[in-house]
């Protein structure tokens, strides 16, 4: 049967479909389309558009039947850069949403050939770590990198080789930020909406929590990769990563530690639930933890062995707020506590700790030790501590200049 419209039917033939458009033409589009719609380029070391493409080409190879329709949902979803966590439906709390490309480049590191001569940004060093004040980090090497694009910072930690800075933002009514600190001081956000982050102290590994659920990820290239999550009660708290594994306080009103290693199923609670903060870790992965009790002791907890803890020793005057860090070859702990009535340091020989030097200013931020055996901490006054075991164990304090009124230092963990 002819079923062509004849001159007496008001049927019309159908029009025509251009299926093939040519890549170049394509190509233009998209390059226009986004060029159009960036109205602030990002700090990246190549094209964007070219990036788009590139993906773009291997959606095609793969879904060589969806074709140019699916290459533009790619672009799209490419152009925004933006991947939203799933959570559980019913939740009402707001969605920790992870930001960035995965497939930028990273930013260099910085060479020889491109490091910064002395100048106006470049001064005497403040201290022989690096410092956050306000929004400026006074590096170790002298230089003062001027932050864009970053809120109040409450803990920072250097990247490896030279990449930069993770620094986390305190608790607020939105959440926690993570923000990745390029070497030139512009920043990207990596996490929004957290109730709470850590970084390992090798800023390799994020752990977090958002509502009832905790979450771990690599920090590769810059970007949270590889994630892992697992639910937990809403009252729980990531305190540690080491390697691979997150030590959790599953109330902060209670005492116990619970184990979470992400190839082994949800968190295990230790056996022993008197330890009740976490002061840091040794070389060998065992970590050094703060037990309540009639006599406030230090513990180390194994989690090789389901954190098993073997007691060290109990010091006088303990904390158990879990301020203070340990030493890069485990000797010595720089905990919270009390003397006389008052807030104090506390320093301990983990060898030996009834020997513990107490009376030293208390830590009021995160504290951070160098290769030589010096730590540094901020104290309430927003003055900058300096503690050498080695050296008579007296504290040097000194005060910061630049510091906005009302804050203190952010002393930078990993310098």
């Amino acid at each position: 049967m002819n079923t062509s419209a004849g001159a007496g039917d008001n049927r019309k033939p159908d029009p025509e479909r251009p299926f093939d458009v040519p890549q170049t033409p394509l190509e233009r589009a998209l390059r226009r389309t986004l060029a159009d719609r960036v109205a602030v380029p990002r700090p990246l070391a190549a094209d964007p558009a070219g990036v788009v493409l590139r993906r773009a080409r291997a959606v095609q190879r793969r879904r060589a039947v969806a074709g140019v329709a699916l290459a533009a949902v790619a672009t799209v979803l490419v152009s925004t850069g933006v991947a939203q966590l799933h959570r559980e439906p019913g939740r009402n709390t707001p969605p920790v949403v992870v930001v960035g490309d995965p497939d930028r480049p990273v930013w260099p590191a910085p060479t020889a050939s491109t490091a910064r001569p002395v100048g106006p940004d470049t001064v005497p060093a403040v201290a022989e770590v690096d410092l956050v004040v306000g929004a400026v980090i006074a590096t170790a090497q002298g230089r003062r990198v001027t932050l864009t694009g970053v809120g109040p910072v409450e803990r920072a930690q250097r990247l490896p080789d030279g990449a930069g800075w993770l620094a986390v933002g305190p608790r607020t009514a939105a959440g926690r930020f993570l923000w990745r600190i390029a070497p030139g001081g512009a920043a990207e956000v990596l996490l929004a909406g957290a109730d709470e982050i850590v970084v390992d102290r090798a800023g390799h590994r994020v752990a977090w929590r958002q509502g009832a659920e905790l979450v771990t990820a690599a920090v590769l290239r810059g970007q949270l990769t590889d994630s892992v999550r697992t639910a937990v009660p809403a009252t729980a708290d990531p305190v540690l990563v080491v390697g691979e594994a997150v030590l959790v306080r599953l109330d902060r009103g209670r005492s116990g530690l619970a184990l979470w290693r992400p190839d082994a199923g949800a968190p295990r609670p230790a056996v022993d639930r008197s330890a009740v903060a976490v002061v840091g870790a040794l070389p060998d992965g065992r970590v050094v933890a703060q037990q309540a009790g009639a006599r406030p002791c230090l513990a180390l907890l194994d989690p090789a062995r389901s954190l098993a803890a073997t007691r060290i020793g109990c010091v006088a005057g303990l904390g158990t707020a879990g301020r203070g860090a340990v030493s890069p070859d485990g000797r010595w702990a720089l905990v919270d506590g009390t003397s006389n009535g008052q807030a104090a340091a506390l320093l301990v020989d983990l060898d030996d700790p009834a020997s513990a030097r107490t009376a030293l200013p208390p830590v009021a931020g995160t504290a951070a030790w160098t290769s030589d055996d010096a730590v540094f901490y901020p104290d309430p006054d927003g003055r900058l501590v300096r503690v050498e075991p080695l050296a008579g164990a007296t504290a040097r304090t000194t005060p910061v200049a630049g510091l906005p009124s009302g804050t203190r230092p952010v002393v930078v963990t990993g310098s």
